[in-house]
């Protein structure tokens, strides 16, 4: 009796185990498959420049964005869109789900070319852009790379979202319309050059690995510790 009690201990731990790891990894994580077609967001909201599943985005910010969007479309030819989702798989860069939206998006090198999807994943506190090839004649990637990881960043990771992406529409805005590049706030310079903070990647990687060993570690010596008790037991 105490040996059946023992492995159904085992196997609630490790039931217990498999199904914490696989909430703790994906709840509310969206994959590119459930962001829709541009054209159907068109359908649904009339305008494809800002999509706002994080519902932290202020009125004023959205409206900002629409308005800059469509002004330098018209002045520019250039197009940028800004998805603010809640998170996505911890063990998927920002980059790499940024990167497959946009070729959702934009089948084609033809249909990407005037192209900006600037990206942020706001309880994961990530940012990334991508952008088509006649964007980087104006957009070099160093710039481009220094808005999502400097001018969005930093105040991302304080939660200050709408900051993030006012900031980097703005800085984005300057340099599409053929000025100079103010460059990065202070503070992410600072920031990004005394940090102590691993990279996004290795902070995922690394949190993810903790959760699973410390689960591993609970799921056997929890059935032992039951079980040595039992047996003690007269």
């Amino acid at each position: 009796m105490l040996k059946n009690l023992f492995y159904r201990l085992c196997f609630g731990a490790i039931a217990l185990l498999i199904s914490f790891n696989l909430l703790t990894g994906n709840v509310w994580a969206l994959q590119v498959s459930d962001i829709p077609d541009l054209a159907e967001i068109k359908t649904l909201t009339d305008q494809t420049w800002v999509i706002d599943d994080s519902e932290v985005l202020s009125t004023s910010t959205k409206s900002a964005i629409v308005s800059k969007a469509e002004k330098l479309a018209e002045l520019t030819g250039i197009e940028v869109h800004v998805v603010a989702i809640r998170r996505i798989d911890l063990g998927q860069p920002a980059s790499e789900f940024t990167a497959e939206l946009f070729d959702k998006w934009f089948p084609s090198e033809a249909e990407k070319a005037n192209q900006v999807l600037l990206f942020m994943a706001t309880e994961d506190h990530r940012t990334a852009i991508q952008t088509g090839t006649k964007v980087k004649e104006v957009l070099p990637d160093s710039i481009a790379n220094s808005i999502a990881d400097e001018t969005m960043l930093y105040p991302a990771r304080k939660a200050n979202y709408n900051q993030a992406i006012n900031e980097g529409i703005a800085r984005l805005e300057t340099v599409l319309k053929g000025n100079p590049d103010p460059g990065a706030p202070l503070l992410a310079v600072e920031e990004t050059e005394t940090s102590n903070y691993a990279t996004r990647e290795e902070t995922e990687s690394s949190s993810s690995n903790v959760v699973v060993i410390i689960l591993l570690v609970l799921a056997t010596l929890l059935p032992m510790a039951t079980y040595y008790w039992l047996q003690s037991q007269p």
